[in-house]
């Protein structure tokens, strides 16, 4: 898998005055409010905001583990459901949630084999993942052999191997010293300008947001709903001097301002 390879075939993603609701003892409280986003198909836009915004809610109703009281979903002009029954969605967690008794391999094409796909016929392209993420020589290593970011590699081969349209990740570094997770931040660049699926990455940290996004979306609580949405000027590919640079830095504190001020677009 090299970056001369010819491109997946991805989605976009569709998101219409979707409302969801929780009730708390006898309030009714908002999740999310009437939000509506569009992610352009191989697009990558990173969800930020504080805890209770509704991030995680909005990407579970994409990845169609929650439905909305109001609204609609559509990837690709068709429901969460729909894609999920093709593999077409890809959903990575903070909890790598590898099955603890499987190797690498073996952790990777759980998905193939729950979609009653050819496992022994995707060996190529299990390899190849297995180079993408960086773990050739550990395709027989067991989870409590790995690092933590060892096992995030492994949960994102997994996410990738059904050759998915659409990338759903939630905090997937958020466990992780800073050291690695920048580290991992340099990873996923990589491996999305390889794979270039429609992404959509819930985060907590500005820099990864900004270092990893096309558009950032800037969400705020009570009812959750989008404040924002600020466009990544930066090239591709983005190294590590980008962190420091005075632009990066402008940027940062610009979403900062939406994120903690309580500016509004």
């Amino acid at each position: 898998m090299d970056g001369s390879a010819a491109k997946l075939p991805t989605d976009d993603i569709n998101i219409s005055g979707v409302t969801r609701t929780f009730a708390v003892g006898s309030r009714q409280v908002y999740a999310l409010r009437d939000v509506s986003l569009r992610c352009d198909a191989g697009s990558f836009t990173a969800l930020i905001g504080p805890s209770g915004c509704g991030k995680s809610t909005l990407l579970r109703s994409i990845a169609g583990l929650e439905l909305p009281d109001a609204g609609s979903v559509l990837i690709g002009g068709q429901t969460p459901q729909q894609k999920c029954r093709l593999g077409a969605l890809g959903v990575a967690f903070q909890d790598s949630a590898l099955l603890p008794w499987r190797s690498v391999r073996q952790n990777i094409a759980l998905p193939l084999q729950v979609l009653r796909r050819n496992t022994a016929g995707a060996r190529d392209k299990i390899d190849a993942l297995i180079d993408l993420v960086g773990l050739k020589g550990f395709e027989n290593a067991r989870p409590s052999q790995l690092s933590g970011g060892m096992r995030q590699r492994v949960a994102i081969a997994r996410t990738l191997v059904t050759d998915p349209s659409v990338l759903l990740m939630d905090e997937p570094f958020g466990a992780l010293d800073q050291i690695l997770r920048r580290s991992m931040n340099i990873e996923l660049q990589r491996i999305w300008m390889e794979n270039r699926a429609t992404t959509l990455l819930v985060t907590h940290g500005i820099d990864e947001a900004l270092f990893l996004a096309d558009r950032v979306v800037v969400m705020h609580r009570d009812p959750g709903r989008i404040a924002h949405i600020v466009d990544i000027p930066f090239a591709r590919p983005r190294s590590p001097p980008l962190f420091s640079a005075p632009e990066f830095h402008a940027l940062e504190d610009e979403i900062a301002a939406y994120l903690y001020g309580g500016a509004t677009s």
